[in-house]
């Protein structure tokens, strides 16, 4: 359990720095780091849903 909160942690971090990514790197008018650091905030995004889907299921059980 302790190791899942970890990730939770970890991701939150991933799309909070992606998010913060995003509006440095369209500021400085730097369009390609602006599609990486959206492609990044999206994976985070995903494996943060993947793993709220998993301890909802374990919970239940």
């Amino acid at each position: 359990m302790g190791k899942k909160i970890a990730l939770n942690v970890f991701y939150n971090l991933g799309v909070i720095l992606s998010g913060y990514g995003i509006f440095w790197a369209f500021k400085n008018e730097k369009y390609l780091f602006v599609a990486l650091f959206v492609v990044t905030a999206g994976f985070f995004l995903y494996q943060k849903l993947q793993l709220i889907k998993e301890m909802r299921s374990n919970l239940k059980k």
